[in-house]
């Protein structure tokens, strides 16, 4: 069972019984979800990431052997694990397949330095990591062999090269600390039984948002994210027609379901998975992939207006823009400005990871 993590409250015995009896959450975890997505939409594209496109059908494949993978390597349900990775469609697998082996995935911000990530695994007991070998300079993989020499619950380390990179760990390895080394790539095993599990458990945990020493990560269900993730893709109208570009990290609330990500899956929409919001790379994609929608923080939105006169693409496609902010929200200026260049709708969204969820 994915229990709740230390520190945190159960919810009431009973209290649920409101949202369930009227049908408002759904019974199935959200990887029992995406198996049902997989069948739907079998043969559509759900994920696009630079050239590599992935059917519904393919993910759930990839997701069910990875989740034999963990299991093989000894994870165990209700045991949590830190998943600091960037935009690829690799982050979209690793966290649905520890969901279906029954592990609760820890959303890790890419930029998190060493002690807060240090912090992280300590609080939530995380006894494993997934990360890059390497991203942009920095050694991710070196980083978590050093907090699991300092931590003894960490000791499963699973690192994810690019297509052409090379772990410095290399292969299958065990540290004197005695934590095991796995490139995530060879996590493929044949699945074996499903997991009997519930959807009110501990789905995956997000970040807070606190500051250093301040607010532990936010646990959230599978079936109250699943009712929140539906409530947003009905907010915006979504249908399996829409392309959602997640330009912001993949695991951030906004970006992850709000509808975002699993709101498009959801509906058999298309999810274009970009490394950043970069607007020369991320505008070339609206045009490339037909964007429909995209979510944007404001300092990407005002990067975005600077560029837009030197790029030349056919933005036709999109018809919303989700600006995230937190009080007080984006100046008016800016919401009219994007609005306008960009010839489509700005919605101006209010969350926290907790449950909130606010639109203009």
């Amino acid at each position: 069972m994915a229990s709740m993590p230390a520190g945190r409250t159960p919810r009431p015995e009973g209290s649920a019984d409101r949202y369930r009896s009227p049908g408002q959450w759904p019974r199935n975890t959200l990887d029992d979800l995406l198996r049902a997505w997989s069948l739907r939409y079998g043969p559509r594209t759900a994920l696009v990431h630079g050239d590599t496109r992935t059917t519904y059908a393919r993910l759930n494949r990839r997701v069910d052997r990875v989740a034999a993978g963990f299991r093989l390597r000894g994870l165990r349900p209700g045991q949590r694990v830190v998943v600091q990775l960037p935009n690829v469609p690799e982050f979209v697998v690793t966290v649905f397949a520890l969901m279906r082996a029954g592990a609760v995935p820890v959303f890790c911000p890419l930029p998190h330095p060493a002690p807060e990530v240090s912090r992280l695994v300590r609080v939530t007991e995380a006894v494993g990591y997934v990360g890059p070998s390497t991203y942009q300079g920095f050694g991710h993989t070196a980083m978590a062999a050093d907090i699991a020499a300092r931590t003894p619950l960490l000791r499963r380390v699973f690192t994810y090269e690019a297509p052409g990179e090379a772990s410095p760990y290399g292969g299958f390895s065990t540290d004197p600390s005695g934590c095991h080394y796995f490139p995530l790539g060879s996590l493929d095993s044949p699945p074996g039984p499903a997991l009997a599990q519930s959807a009110d458990q501990v789905a995956f945990l997000l970040p807070s948002g606190g500051a250093a020493e301040g607010p532990g990560p936010v646990p959230r269900t599978h079936d109250d994210y699943a009712r929140r993730v539906r409530a947003a893709a009905e907010l915006v109208s979504l249908t399996g027609n829409d392309v959602y570009l997640a330009a912001l990290p993949a695991g951030s609330d906004l970006a992850f379901g709000c509808p975002g990500i699993v709101g498009a899956l959801s509906v058999g929409g298309t999810v274009v998975l970009a490394e950043s919001p970069d607007p020369a790379a991320c505008l070339a994609l609206t045009e490339r992939e037909g964007v429909t929608l995209t979510s944007l923080a404001p300092a990407d939105a005002q990067h975005w207006l600077e560029v837009l006169p030197t790029v030349r693409a056919d933005l036709s496609s999109l018809r919303l823009v989700q600006l995230t902010h937190s009080a007080p929200p984006a100046h008016p200026t800016l919401t009219e400005r994007l609005a306008s260049a960009l010839a489509c709708q700005v919605q101006q969204v209010f969350q926290r990871p907790g449950g909130l969820l606010t639109t203009d």
